[in-house]
């Protein structure tokens, strides 16, 4: 959904705008939409990206992405398997394909394409996005743990980590914690579910276990702001 407000210095903006994976994201210069569904194209009237993670149907919806860059003519940067879903839909210049390992430039934004653990799924990512001023946020999609988290989380130190508590396959508030305490945020998002219970698990577990770690339990619809790791 769109965020009208725009974030000062040293902040960034976001917004759970389904039960799924699906967030926009606002830095001081740029909106990027990560896995749009279950949401009218109508709420996204200004987007610079949008991110697409994999192809499951409750990350990958190809005609909303369609309508959404008509309206916006943003670029996508989508999966290996959700690219070639989309390159009939999306124009040429305006898909790019993202594997593990690379970073795009949106100005002074970067996105980082990382590992995802998500077994089901062909070819899954998960992204780290810089703003300007260095504020990280990690999209883990509907990651499991995985060793290589530890490397990310030292080497990017995100300020938010979106933490997968359910409905993806052997997701749970455990896991979830599992990826707080391989990554070590500032703040930890438990999302992707329909169960409150499933995020006040999560809470519970990472006060007890992780309690340097702020748990920000979100609403859908909610506009958040989160700012720079002290």
């Amino acid at each position: 959904m769109s965020i009208e407000k725009s974030p000062a210095k040293n902040e960034v903006l976001f917004v759970w705008f389904n039960r799924y994976a699906g967030v926009t994201v606002k830095t001081p210069s740029k909106t990027l939409v990560i896995d749009p569904v279950d949401v009218k194209p109508r709420h996204f009237q200004k987007v610079d990206a949008i991110l697409i993670t994999h192809e499951h149907y409750d990350h990958l919806d190809q005609n909303l992405v369609s309508e959404i860059h008509k309206l916006t003519h943003c670029i996508v940067l989508a999966d290996p398997t959700s690219a070639r879903r989309l390159q009939n839909t999306i124009p040429a210049e305006k898909l790019q394909e993202v594997r593990p390992g690379s970073e795009t430039k949106l100005g002074d934004v970067s996105v980082k394409t990382e590992k995802c653990n998500h077994p089901p799924a062909t070819t899954p990512v998960t992204f780290v996005i810089r703003s300007e001023d260095g504020v990280k946020l990690f999209h883990t999609a509907d990651s499991l743990p995985f060793p290589e988290m530890v490397a990310i989380g030292e080497k990017e130190k995100p300020d938010v980590v979106f933490c997968t508590v359910g409905i993806a396959p052997n997701t749970s508030p455990e896991t979830a914690v599992d990826i707080a305490r391989l990554t070590k945020p500032k703040v930890a998002v438990p999302y992707h579910t329909g169960a409150p219970a499933d995020q006040k698990r999560f809470a519970e577990l990472l006060k007890k276990e992780l309690p340097k770690i702020t748990c920000l339990v979100p609403e859908v619809g909610k506009i958040y702001e989160v700012s720079k790791r002290a």
